[in-house]
């Protein structure tokens, strides 16, 4: 029950400087948040290789109001892949966008987003990498496919995100389930009404097995983005009746987050990669990750607590 009310504090401007100001905040911040600067997360990123993992960089924003902070947004990626070319990390690490960022809720978005993610899914490819373009709520997917779709005429490693909660996914599926096409499944983590999205654990978990059975035995390249133990076990289960080797799919979950198991499935020889976000403009990111489980909400509070 508690998880709606903190998706509706996201975007609360209120919250947003109460969360912002509580003494324990920044001790759980630093749990999901790699670092605010890209100076700060390359060290992270180079440790996670090293453990045999790989990444996904997200460059947390959101809601963006004006055109100059699209081109911000744009800038700092572009400076992430900079950072990533002189060091190597191309191949080991790829990149995450909420296309809101880029602009995409503006006046003339969807055009302005794509021309401000284009050079960046450009610069990604020259150094050995790829983008994966996140899902955000429900309103913003028709024009996120068809971003996606435009990039793959070029650049056909370009990913994207479905989310199992809602209702139209299974199609969206089987459209993405072909050669070459990289998704990354997850459970879904904005606020939706019950009129597109499933609203019990229940009910979406039953989805998301649904729609990983459509991707495994699709030609595509499913990415598996859960914590979840029963999940991650029906996963290698339907990928062994569809045929698949370890490198035809991957897991992948979140920066501060079960990081025992990061290195465990590694160590089995699956692909791992660690979803890892940084920034300063970390509240949203932040208030998902609250909603998503009880656990993290009550290490919060239990900080503050603590700290106050």
């Amino acid at each position: 029950m508690l998880g709606p009310v903190i998706l509706a504090a996201s975007r609360s401007d209120k919250m947003r400087r109460f969360v912002s100001a509580a003494p324990g905040t920044k001790q759980v911040v630093s749990r999901f948040i790699a670092g605010e600067t890209v100076e700060q997360v390359i060290p992270i990123v180079r440790e996670t290789v090293a453990k045999g993992l790989e990444v996904t960089l997200d460059v947390v924003g959101e809601d963006i109001t004006t055109r100059e902070q699209a081109y911000a947004a744009r800038d700092a990626y572009m400076e992430l892949i900079e950072h990533l070319e002189v060091l190597g990390l191309g191949a080991k690490a790829e990149m995450s966008v909420k296309l809101s960022m880029f602009g995409q809720s503006l006046e003339g978005g969807h055009e302005l987003a794509l021309s401000n993610i284009r050079p960046v899914v450009e610069a990604a490819a020259s150094i050995g990498t790829t983008v994966t373009l996140d899902a955000e709520d429900h309103t913003t997917l028709d024009s996120m496919f068809a971003i996606h779709e435009e990039l793959r005429k070029d650049y056909p490693q370009t990913g994207c995100v479905i989310q199992a909660y809602l209702f139209r996914t299974e199609d969206d599926a089987r459209r993405l389930a072909e050669a070459g096409c990289r998704v990354r499944l997850v459970k879904g983590a904005y606020k939706e009404p019950a009129t597109v999205a499933y609203q019990s654990k229940a009910e979406i978990d039953k989805a998301y097995v649904r729609i990983l059975k459509i991707l495994m035995e699709g030609e595509g390249y499913p990415m598996i983005g859960s914590h979840d133990p029963r999940l991650i076990a029906v996963t290698q289960e339907l990928a062994r009746r569809a045929g698949r080797k370890l490198d035809e799919y991957e897991f992948q979950m979140l920066y501060g987050i079960r990081s025992d198991e990061h290195v465990r499935l590694a160590a089995e020889g699956h692909r791992m990669r660690v979803y890892t976000a940084y920034g300063t403009d970390w509240y949203g990111y932040f208030m998902r990750r609250l909603a998503e489980k009880p656990a993290n909400l009550l290490f919060f509070v239990r900080s503050m607590i603590t700290k106050g």
